[in-house]
């Protein structure tokens, strides 16, 4: 556990676009089974909120997803992108 202190005077602001990119990086990360499995849903999830919030690149990825998923399987994605979007 941390039980030092932080100096907000010399902090270093986080880039507005840090979102972002940590939005992507999951979407590669299910993408590419990582994890040892390829979660299409997940990937397609975090590449559509990684593009709502400015990644160009994302969309891309995103609709090649969309290309070998179901529309069922989309409808899921695009759910849980809006349930994560509610709760953050």
């Amino acid at each position: 556990m941390f039980q030092g202190t932080f100096d907000l005077e010399t902090a270093t602001p986080v880039d507005a676009s840090a979102l972002s990119d940590v939005l992507f990086e999951r979407g590669i990360y299910w993408a590419s089974g990582r994890s040892g499995i390829v979660d299409l849903v997940a990937a397609h999830k975090w590449f559509n909120l990684a593009a709502l919030k400015g990644r160009k690149d994302a969309v891309a990825l995103r609709q090649e997803i969309a290309g070998q998923m179901s529309e069922a399987e989309i409808s899921v994605a695009q759910r849980e992108a809006r349930a994560w979007v509610c709760a953050h």
